[in-house]
């Protein structure tokens, strides 16, 4: 098939194409987006996440946006992040907050950054609802583990994302003991310098950095749509009797549906990663890239518009 032959360089490339970026805002939630991405607006995310609450589904919600370079754009988001906490305290619905530093103006300065993050964290903890930070790209690692360190020494409701293509993630794993933490593959595009380029070697560190938080003690959100880790994990847990109730799957709105009731209805925490609001297009375009059945997936929700 034609889409399977696509790269995903190619979107990943796309996913960092200003003029693209900027256009898709004027698009709408176009060429498939809609069935990923929960609306545009605190209240089209909110329907959403109590929805999946009625399913047994937990959720986390993250407001679109990334790599803002102006003070205002930050403050902005730094204030949509607020009022999406305060929907969800107000809402009673059963829901984290997830979002991105680079849209907390990171790439602005760093102490900027940092006050947003207080500001967000203050309400947050204020209100009993943990906060995720995503982890970015190689480049904006090191930052990321910084600025959590600081917000850990006050608030114990945050963690953070490390990524198991990267050589340094079970270093981070071990330095990370004790603080709750999402655990992926890994979504952008790295060099050979700093991460795993072949497909087995990034499953094989997955694996082995999960049982590593877990064996430790640690909450561990294993975030995947791969049934054969899933399966192993079930496994693994079962096996050295660790409890359920010290980890979660997490899994991406609109995709393996079928998979996140599945496990939920075996008991297991399933966690559901729901985004929302105009700057869809770098999340959507990492999501094409990583599997080339997401391309027929998008084309095929396009079509049926």
């Amino acid at each position: 098939m034609v889409v399977a032959k696509i790269s995903n360089s190619f979107f990943l490339s796309l996913s960092k194409n200003k003029l693209l970026n900027k256009g898709a805002n004027k698009w709408g939630l176009r060429l498939g987006a809609a069935q990923v991405v929960a609306g545009l607006t605190i209240d089209s995310v909110i329907e959403v996440v109590r929805k999946l609450n009625e399913k047994g589904l937990v959720c986390t919600v993250d407001h679109l946006g990334e790599f803002v370079l102006e003070y205002d754009g930050a403050l902005e988001s730094t204030n949509v992040c607020i009022k999406t906490l305060e929907a969800i305290a107000d809402t009673g619905v059963n829901c984290n907050l997830s979002l991105k530093l680079t849209q907390l103006g990171l790439d602005i300065d760093q102490n900027f950054c940092l006050t947003n993050m207080y500001k967000i964290m203050d309400v947050a903890s204020k209100l009993g609802i943990f906060v995720r930070i995503d982890m970015e790209d190689y480049s904006r690692r090191q930052a990321t583990l910084d600025i959590l360190d600081e917000l850990r020494k006050t608030y114990g409701n945050v963690g953070t994302v490390i990524q198991a293509y990267l050589y340094c993630a079970e270093s981070d794993v071990k330095s990370l003991k004790g603080i709750p933490l999402r655990l992926v593959k890994g979504a952008y595009k790295e060099s050979e310098e700093v991460a795993y380029q072949a497909k087995e070697k990034v499953n094989e560190n997955f694996m082995e950095i999960i049982k590593e938080h877990l064996l430790s003690g640690s909450y561990t959100a294993i975030a995947t749509h791969d049934h054969e880790v899933i399966s192993k994990v079930k496994s693994f847990s079962e096996n050295l009797g660790i409890p359920r109730s010290q980890f979660e799957f997490q899994m991406l709105y609109g995709f393996r549906t079928d998979l996140q009731q599945q496990l939920s209805d075996e008991g297991y925490v399933v966690r559901v990663y729901v985004p929302y609001g105009k700057d869809w297009y770098g999340y959507f375009m990492r999501r094409l890239a990583e599997r080339p059945q997401n391309v027929s997936f998008a084309l095929k929700g396009f079509l049926s518009k």
